[in-house]
Protein backbone atom coordinates (compact mmCIF):
# COMPACT_ATOMS: atom_id res chain seq x y z
CA UNK A 1 0.00 0.00 0.00
CA UNK A 2 1.67 3.20 -0.98
CA UNK A 3 1.48 6.72 1.30
CA UNK A 4 -0.96 7.89 -0.59
CA UNK A 5 -3.06 5.96 1.68
CA UNK A 6 -2.91 8.98 4.12
CA UNK A 7 -4.49 11.38 1.87
CA UNK A 8 -6.82 13.40 3.79
CA UNK A 9 -5.87 11.75 7.00
CA UNK A 10 -5.07 13.39 10.14
CA UNK A 11 -1.58 12.45 11.73
CA UNK A 12 -0.09 13.81 14.85
CA UNK A 13 3.65 13.81 15.03
CA UNK A 14 5.62 14.03 18.40
CA UNK A 15 9.38 14.84 17.63
CA UNK A 16 8.61 16.65 14.46
CA UNK A 17 10.91 19.93 14.51
CA UNK A 18 13.69 17.94 12.91
CA UNK A 19 15.01 14.73 11.11
CA UNK A 20 12.85 12.42 10.83
CA UNK A 21 9.69 13.73 12.58
CA UNK A 22 10.13 16.73 10.17
CA UNK A 23 10.38 14.84 7.37
CA UNK A 24 7.37 12.66 8.25
CA UNK A 25 5.45 15.55 8.22
CA UNK A 26 6.42 16.85 4.91
CA UNK A 27 5.67 13.68 3.38
CA UNK A 28 2.54 13.46 4.60
CA UNK A 29 1.60 16.93 3.83
CA UNK A 30 2.96 16.06 -0.05
CA UNK A 31 -0.19 13.34 -0.42
CA UNK A 32 -3.01 16.11 1.34
CA UNK A 33 -3.24 15.26 5.03
CA UNK A 34 -3.88 17.11 7.70
CA UNK A 35 -0.52 16.87 9.92
CA UNK A 36 -0.24 18.52 13.82
CA UNK A 37 2.89 18.82 14.77
CA UNK A 38 4.47 18.43 18.38
CA UNK A 39 7.68 19.35 20.10
CA UNK A 40 9.26 21.83 22.06
CA UNK A 41 10.81 23.97 20.28
CA UNK A 42 7.88 26.09 18.81
CA UNK A 43 9.76 28.39 16.79
CA UNK A 44 10.79 25.35 14.35
CA UNK A 45 7.09 23.97 14.48
CA UNK A 46 6.24 27.17 12.68
CA UNK A 47 8.68 26.79 9.85
CA UNK A 48 7.62 23.03 9.70
CA UNK A 49 3.93 23.86 9.62
CA UNK A 50 5.15 25.98 6.67
CA UNK A 51 6.79 23.34 4.80
CA UNK A 52 3.96 21.07 5.22
CA UNK A 53 1.33 23.94 3.88
CA UNK A 54 3.57 24.34 0.86
CA UNK A 55 3.79 20.62 0.20
CA UNK A 56 -0.09 20.82 -0.34
CA UNK A 57 -1.09 19.25 3.39
CA UNK A 58 -2.62 21.73 6.17
CA UNK A 59 -0.16 22.00 9.48
CA UNK A 60 -1.61 22.40 13.30
CA UNK A 61 1.19 23.51 15.81
CA UNK A 62 0.79 22.17 18.75
CA UNK A 63 3.60 22.32 20.81
CA UNK A 64 4.23 19.27 23.65
CA UNK A 65 7.08 18.56 26.07
CA UNK A 66 6.33 14.21 25.84
CA UNK A 67 8.12 13.89 29.04
CA UNK A 68 4.91 16.33 30.56
CA UNK A 69 1.74 13.50 30.13
CA UNK A 70 -0.84 16.68 30.81
CA UNK A 71 0.86 18.39 27.73
CA UNK A 72 0.26 15.50 25.88
CA UNK A 73 -3.25 14.63 26.69
CA UNK A 74 -3.87 18.28 26.30
CA UNK A 75 -2.27 18.09 22.38
CA UNK A 76 -4.43 15.10 21.71
CA UNK A 77 -7.59 16.71 22.95
CA UNK A 78 -6.98 19.63 20.90
CA UNK A 79 -6.24 18.29 17.98
CA UNK A 80 -9.68 16.19 18.39
CA UNK A 81 -11.69 19.33 19.30
CA UNK A 82 -10.45 21.34 16.26
CA UNK A 83 -10.03 18.47 13.64
CA UNK A 84 -12.78 16.61 14.87
CA UNK A 85 -10.13 12.79 14.24
CA UNK A 86 -7.10 11.57 14.46
CA UNK A 87 -5.74 8.86 11.80
CA UNK A 88 -1.92 8.07 12.89
CA UNK A 89 -0.13 8.81 15.54
CA UNK A 90 3.61 9.14 15.57
CA UNK A 91 5.96 8.50 18.76
CA UNK A 92 8.86 9.92 17.86
CA UNK A 93 10.09 12.32 20.08
CA UNK A 94 13.53 11.07 21.49
CA UNK A 95 17.31 11.87 21.71
CA UNK A 96 20.38 9.92 22.63
CA UNK A 97 21.85 9.71 26.40
CA UNK A 98 26.08 8.41 25.65
CA UNK A 99 29.06 7.98 27.82
CA UNK A 100 30.81 5.18 29.52
CA UNK A 101 28.70 3.27 31.90
CA UNK A 102 30.89 4.18 34.64
CA UNK A 103 29.63 7.99 34.37
CA UNK A 104 26.87 7.85 33.73
CA UNK A 105 23.80 9.04 37.18
CA UNK A 106 21.15 8.10 37.63
CA UNK A 107 19.78 11.29 36.25
CA UNK A 108 20.96 10.10 32.93
CA UNK A 109 19.04 7.19 32.91
CA UNK A 110 15.80 8.82 34.22
CA UNK A 111 16.71 11.72 31.58
CA UNK A 112 16.52 9.13 28.67
CA UNK A 113 13.83 6.88 29.61
CA UNK A 114 11.76 9.25 30.74
CA UNK A 115 11.42 10.53 26.77
CA UNK A 116 12.46 8.31 24.66
CA UNK A 117 10.09 5.30 26.71
CA UNK A 118 7.65 6.80 29.65
CA UNK A 119 6.98 9.93 26.02
CA UNK A 120 6.61 7.47 23.67
CA UNK A 121 4.20 5.37 25.90
CA UNK A 122 1.62 7.73 26.72
CA UNK A 123 1.90 9.81 23.16
CA UNK A 124 -0.24 6.21 21.72
CA UNK A 125 -2.13 5.89 25.33
CA UNK A 126 -3.45 8.97 24.98
CA UNK A 127 -4.20 8.80 21.53
CA UNK A 128 -5.84 5.22 21.51
CA UNK A 129 -9.29 6.42 22.03
CA UNK A 130 -8.96 8.71 18.71
CA UNK A 131 -7.60 6.11 16.86
CA UNK A 132 -10.17 3.33 17.96
CA UNK A 133 -12.78 5.80 16.63
CA UNK A 134 -10.98 5.69 13.12
CA UNK A 135 -9.39 2.23 13.14
CA UNK A 136 -6.13 4.35 13.19
CA UNK A 137 -2.72 3.08 12.84
CA UNK A 138 -0.27 4.03 16.07
CA UNK A 139 3.40 4.38 14.98
CA UNK A 140 6.43 3.51 17.08
CA UNK A 141 10.14 4.86 16.43
CA UNK A 142 12.77 2.64 17.65
CA UNK A 143 16.20 2.57 16.10
CA UNK A 144 18.52 -0.88 15.50
CA UNK A 145 20.35 0.21 18.56
CA UNK A 146 17.98 -1.46 20.35
CA UNK A 147 18.97 -4.08 18.70
CA UNK A 148 22.31 -4.04 18.76
CA UNK A 149 23.81 -1.88 21.41
CA UNK A 150 26.94 -0.66 20.98
CA UNK A 151 29.67 0.68 23.83
CA UNK A 152 29.21 4.05 25.19
CA UNK A 153 25.50 3.70 23.72
CA UNK A 154 24.18 1.83 26.68
CA UNK A 155 20.97 3.79 27.76
CA UNK A 156 19.85 4.74 23.88
CA UNK A 157 19.92 1.36 23.44
CA UNK A 158 18.16 0.05 26.33
CA UNK A 159 15.63 2.85 25.43
CA UNK A 160 15.20 1.68 22.18
CA UNK A 161 15.18 -1.82 22.80
CA UNK A 162 11.70 -0.85 25.25
CA UNK A 163 10.32 0.87 22.55
CA UNK A 164 10.43 -2.82 20.31
CA UNK A 165 9.01 -4.54 23.41
CA UNK A 166 5.98 -2.32 24.37
CA UNK A 167 5.56 -2.50 20.55
CA UNK A 168 5.14 -6.01 20.58
CA UNK A 169 3.15 -6.00 23.45
CA UNK A 170 0.81 -3.62 22.07
CA UNK A 171 0.09 -5.31 18.64
CA UNK A 172 -0.77 -8.06 20.50
CA UNK A 173 -2.78 -6.36 22.76
CA UNK A 174 -4.85 -4.48 20.34
CA UNK A 175 -5.44 -7.37 17.98
CA UNK A 176 -9.02 -7.40 16.56
CA UNK A 177 -9.75 -4.28 18.08
CA UNK A 178 -8.97 -2.11 14.65
CA UNK A 179 -6.01 -0.23 15.55
CA UNK A 180 -2.84 -1.29 13.94
CA UNK A 181 0.55 -0.92 15.83
CA UNK A 182 3.75 -0.62 13.40
CA UNK A 183 7.21 -0.22 15.41
CA UNK A 184 9.79 1.21 12.54
CA UNK A 185 13.62 0.51 13.22
CA UNK A 186 16.20 2.72 11.55
CA UNK A 187 19.45 2.52 10.93
CA UNK A 188 21.69 6.03 10.55
CA UNK A 189 19.27 7.97 9.22
CA UNK A 190 20.38 12.49 8.48
CA UNK A 191 19.07 13.82 11.68
CA UNK A 192 19.86 16.48 14.72
CA UNK A 193 20.36 13.58 17.50
CA UNK A 194 24.04 13.77 17.51
CA UNK A 195 23.70 17.56 18.30
CA UNK A 196 21.85 17.14 21.18
CA UNK A 197 23.44 16.53 24.52
CA UNK A 198 23.03 14.39 27.21
CA UNK A 199 20.65 16.96 28.82
CA UNK A 200 18.57 16.88 25.82
CA UNK A 201 20.08 20.51 24.32
CA UNK A 202 20.91 21.13 21.65
CA UNK A 203 24.03 22.27 20.25
CA UNK A 204 25.50 22.50 16.59
CA UNK A 205 28.47 22.60 17.33
CA UNK A 206 28.61 19.38 18.17
CA UNK A 207 29.94 16.95 16.05
CA UNK A 208 28.47 14.18 14.18
CA UNK A 209 30.11 11.08 13.86
CA UNK A 210 27.40 8.85 12.33
CA UNK A 211 28.55 6.72 8.82
CA UNK A 212 26.09 6.34 6.00
CA UNK A 213 23.48 8.47 6.91
CA UNK A 214 20.35 7.89 4.59
CA UNK A 215 18.49 11.50 4.04
CA UNK A 216 15.32 11.84 6.15
CA UNK A 217 12.75 12.09 3.14
CA UNK A 218 13.54 8.52 2.04
CA UNK A 219 13.63 7.62 5.78
CA UNK A 220 10.32 8.87 6.22
CA UNK A 221 8.41 7.45 2.65
CA UNK A 222 9.98 3.91 3.95
CA UNK A 223 8.40 4.72 7.20
CA UNK A 224 5.03 5.66 6.05
CA UNK A 225 4.56 2.86 3.36
CA UNK A 226 4.92 0.11 6.45
CA UNK A 227 2.34 2.14 8.31
CA UNK A 228 0.27 2.35 5.47
CA UNK A 229 0.89 -1.40 5.00
CA UNK A 230 -0.11 -1.79 8.79
CA UNK A 231 3.89 -3.90 9.35
CA UNK A 232 3.83 -4.79 12.94
CA UNK A 233 8.20 -4.08 12.38
CA UNK A 234 10.19 -2.44 9.96
CA UNK A 235 13.91 -2.02 9.82
CA UNK A 236 15.36 -0.26 7.19
CA UNK A 237 18.72 0.77 5.55
CA UNK A 238 20.71 -1.23 4.51
CA UNK A 239 22.92 -1.29 7.09
CA UNK A 240 20.40 -1.25 9.76
CA UNK A 241 18.82 -4.51 8.36
CA UNK A 242 22.36 -6.22 8.67
CA UNK A 243 22.73 -4.90 12.32
CA UNK A 244 19.63 -5.96 13.54
CA UNK A 245 19.98 -9.34 12.07
CA UNK A 246 23.54 -9.86 13.69
CA UNK A 247 22.13 -8.71 16.54
CA UNK A 248 19.20 -10.70 17.28
CA UNK A 249 20.43 -13.43 15.72
CA UNK A 250 24.19 -13.32 15.98
CA UNK A 251 25.05 -12.08 19.15
CA UNK A 252 28.49 -13.59 20.01
CA UNK A 253 30.16 -12.90 16.73
CA UNK A 254 28.44 -8.88 17.60
CA UNK A 255 29.92 -9.20 20.58
CA UNK A 256 33.57 -10.25 18.81
CA UNK A 257 33.04 -7.83 16.10
CA UNK A 258 32.31 -4.76 18.38
CA UNK A 259 34.98 -5.18 20.68
CA UNK A 260 37.68 -6.28 18.19
CA UNK A 261 36.58 -2.78 16.78
CA UNK A 262 37.23 -1.19 19.99
CA UNK A 263 40.14 -2.37 20.21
Amino acid sequence: MAISAFSESVAWITGASAGIGRALAIELGKVGARVAVSARRTERLTEVAGAVDAAGGRALVIPCDVTDERAVEGAVAEIADRVGRLDLAVANAGFSVGGRFSSLTADDWRRQLDTNVVGAAVTIRHALPELEKTGGRALLVGSVAGMIPAPKAAPYAASKAAVRAMGQALSAELAGRGVSVTTVHPGFVESEIAHVDNRGRFDPDRVDRRPLRWPADRAARSILRAAARRKREHVFTAHGRLAGYLGRHAPALTHLAVTRGRR
